[in-house]
């Protein structure tokens, strides 16, 4: 049996307000086509359909469209949720779609395994286990514990119900599982929330030592394997979400396995998306101008870090952002300023008295208008919010 294995679509996420519908769509068109040119028998969806539990009814349209097409010609598809996802709202169209071979899961549940039958004529039996939060695993942890002690009752918890679910496998049959959760080992990325990843919610390998001869994830965005019993792997999210997930490769993955065997792994590459890079500019804004006439990363996404001697004018701000859309963050490195935030750490300057007397000092005594000290206070407080994600996943 041939398994394509994918998951954390995201779909309505945005980048600093940028609609990426149309990546998406461009992703969802490519994964049709590769399910069809890698003859694959089955589709495993690791969790997190969409980017909230409110998605918008465009996002609700490329799942149905793609559910849709990927199971044509009698393909069987399982999808369970993520935490990103309203489990309710995954599951709602089972009555829809339970006839086109479309599995839809929202809930964890521990008596039910899923069982499928490819066009091959193979049985594949799938424990699958949505993203298991407390409150959907209706059991509240230990509030008294420390983090190693509620790791450890989270971890059981989940291997107590993905071995439930596994006393249905067979030996005559392909046995699978799959769920959405943070394995400890795996690296993740600033996209997947901080409170939703490591902590208590983290999930010890051995909870998925059930006899799986291949354990689907979701969750983290850098695809990966997990040391572990058995071949425990992420497909990754198939566009880069943040900053963070510059230069991945994006990809799915590719099973052959038959029942009792070892599978086989092919991790395909995917091309949709713009790519997210970060630009470092040591060169100041001459080097920037450059890099826009050599249309460097032309489709891309950027962060933007400058190196300048001088205070950006509200001209050039605006220059850099009318040259090229994809220019998300624009962040001026001063040497300067570094040496100026030691003393707001001595003397305590308001951030803004800060800034006026850098601005002073590069330009002979000038003040600065409103606007731009507004817009630096704007630029910071972006850095800032990174920081803040990056320190938290």
């Amino acid at each position: 049996m041939r398994i394509l294995h994918t998951g954390d679509w995201h779909l309505g996420k945005t980048l600093e307000g940028r609609s990426r519908l149309a990546e998406q769509e461009q992703f969802l068109e490519e994964l049709v086509q590769l399910a069809d040119d890698q003859q694959a028998d089955l589709i495993l969806m690791a969790g997190d359909v969409y980017d909230s539990v409110n998605p918008p009814a465009a996002a609700e349209q490329l799942f149905y469209d793609a559910a849709a097409r990927l199971t044509e010609g009698g393909r069987p598809m399982v999808v369970i949720a993520g935490n990103h996802d309203q489990p309710e709202r995954v599951s709602s169209i089972t009555p829809l779609v339970s006839n086109r071979g479309i599995t839809l899961i929202g809930m964890p549940v521990s008596d039910v395994v899923t069982t499928v039958s490819a066009r091959t004529g193979e049985t594949a039996k799938i424990a699958a286990l949505p993203y298991p939060s407390e409150a959907r695993l209706n059991e509240l942890l230990a509030l008294d514990g420390d983090e190693d002690q509620l790791r450890r009752a989270y971890s059981e918890r989940v291997g107590m119900l993905m071995k439930r679910l596994a006393h249905a496998f067979t030996p005559d049959t392909v046995n699978l599982a799959m769920s959405h959760i943070y394995v400890l080992g795996g690296v993740e990325c600033d996209s997947e929330r901080p409170i939703q990843v490591g902590g208590a919610y983290t999930v010890d390998p051995s909870a998925l030592a059930v006899g799986a001869s291949y354990t689907a994830l979701g969750h983290l965005h850098r695809a990966q394997a997990v040391k572990g019993e058995g071949v425990i792997r992420y497909s990754g999210s198939p566009l880069a979400y943040s900053f963070s997930e510059a230069g991945q490769a994006k990809s799915v993955t590719m099973i052959d396995v038959a029942p009792g065997g070892s599978p086989v792994i092919e991790e395909v590459f995917l091309t949709s998306g713009r790519p997210l890079v970060r630009w470092k500019a040591k060169g100041g804004l001459e080097e920037v101008y450059r890099w826009l006439d050599e249309d460097r990363d032309a489709n891309a996404f950027i962060d933007l870090e400058i190196t300048l001697t001088e205070a950006m004018g509200l001209g050039d701000i605006q220059r850099l952002r009318k040259s090229r859309d994809g220019i998300v963050h624009i962040r001026p490195v001063y040497p300067e300023m570094e040496a100026l935030e030691l003393e707001i750490e001595r003397s305590r300057i308001p951030l803004p008295d800060l800034f006026r007397k850098f601005y002073q000092r590069q330009t002979g005594g000038a003040e600065p208008e409103d606007q731009l000290v507004q817009l630096f206070l704007e630029l910071v407080e972006e850095e800032d919010q990174d920081a803040a994600e990056v320190s938290g996943a």
